[in-house]
């Protein structure tokens, strides 16, 4: 079996590697840079250290090694669909979409399509039943299951990852890279894709979206309390970042047309929740999954070790989401993935209304 092993010089997709040498393969290792053309004062990414510690790898075992551009790719899926989004007023995920476009998109129309699986470092579980169907499922560890945010790949995708750390405890992966003396032993967790991590995001939205003044008012009273650069730069939820006194302030909505970014007072305002939960453009993780009116399920609707409980129903445009508790943060734009109320099983993800 002909694997592809995408390494990011992190601990994660570095133990990979081993792990699969242990299972008798031959991985080809592949790192893929992204970034945006032309634009290196903000996508400052730690690409020589990383290339560094995956070329250590791929001589360590044995590997062939090559590095992939795609950030012609990654502009053209990804950055733009991030700033598209936020012109809208909604909160996109670049993190989903560069799963879904780069890593098992691009990459594979480049040069994955010439193996038979892709593996990653992502905290989740694959596996195909006796009926030939591809599932993914929750990792061991739940705390660092990534399983949100790869809810958004293909099945045609899905059918063929392979997430060699899924079974393990975190703690774990990194004692294999320190026993085996890799050098991202000790690395720090990244923070989300590429610009993500390194630039100032705000900084980044700026480049691309400017800025446009408009007032902060407070949702209960209409009371104009200050002013701000753009309704982009805030998103549902938010606390810091405001500059207003007498607070805390959390940002509860936005009006997009008029420019004015609403917030209430208090540590945990009514407005901020909601217990229903819209969700276009969904999509099942596997031909057999079907969602029905009624049906239990666990949620998230943000990066977070907690499952949320509740049940389904079925509308016209998709599926709302009946939550058993009040939740707040929810941001359109974002993503709810939908897991089985019982076992450890995603059955699929919609885009936040």
């Amino acid at each position: 079996m002909k694997i592809a092993a995408l390494v990011s010089g992190g601990v994660d997709s570095s133990v990979i590697v081993p792990l699969l040498k242990e299972q008798g393969f031959d991985p080809h290792i592949f790192y893929i840079k992204i970034g945006v053309e032309g634009k290196d004062d903000l996508m400052d990414c730690p690409s020589e250290e990383d290339i560094e510690i995956t070329t250590f790898i791929a001589k360590k075992y044995g590997c062939r090694f090559d590095i992939i551009d795609l950030q012609k790719e990654y502009y053209e899926r990804v950055a733009r669909y991030t700033m598209d989004s936020v012109r809208k007023g909604l909160t996109p995920n670049p993190d989903v979409m560069c799963n879904r476009f780069i890593k098992f998109g691009a990459f594979d129309e480049k040069v994955g399509h010439e193996f038979d699986r892709i593996a990653t470092g992502h905290y989740a579980r694959q596996w195909t039943d006796g009926d030939g169907v591809a599932w993914m499922g929750t990792a061991a560890d739940t705390f660092k299951d990534q399983t949100d945010f790869l809810a958004r790949i293909t099945y045609q995708q899905l059918a063929k990852a392979m997430f060699p750390v899924g079974d393990l405890p975190k703690s774990e992966v990194r004692r294999i890279a320190a026993e085996l003396r890799l050098p991202s032993a000790g690395r720090h967790d990244s923070q989300g894709i590429c610009f993500l991590g390194k630039i100032n995001y705000n900084d980044y939205i700026r480049e691309y979206v400017g800025e446009r003044e408009g007032d902060i008012v407070e949702l209960e009273t209409g009371r104009r309390l200050g002013r701000h650069k753009g309704f982009w730069f805030h998103t549902i939820g938010q606390r810091k970042g405001l500059g207003l006194g007498g607070g805390p302030w959390f940002v509860v909505r936005k009006d997009t047309v008029n420019n004015i970014v609403y917030v209430s007072q208090g540590y945990d305002p009514e407005t901020q929740y909601v217990n229903t939960i819209g969700l276009t453009d969904v999509q099942a993780m596997n031909p057999v999954i079907r969602f029905n009116d009624g049906e239990r399920i666990r949620y998230k609707i943000r990066h977070q070790p907690e499952f949320r409980t509740g049940t389904l129903t079925v509308t016209a445009d998709g599926l709302t989401i009946n939550s058993d508790v009040m939740i707040s943060g929810v941001a359109s734009g974002q993503f709810g993935t939908i897991y089985h109320a019982t076992e450890p099983v995603v059955l699929g993800s919609g885009v936040i209304q």
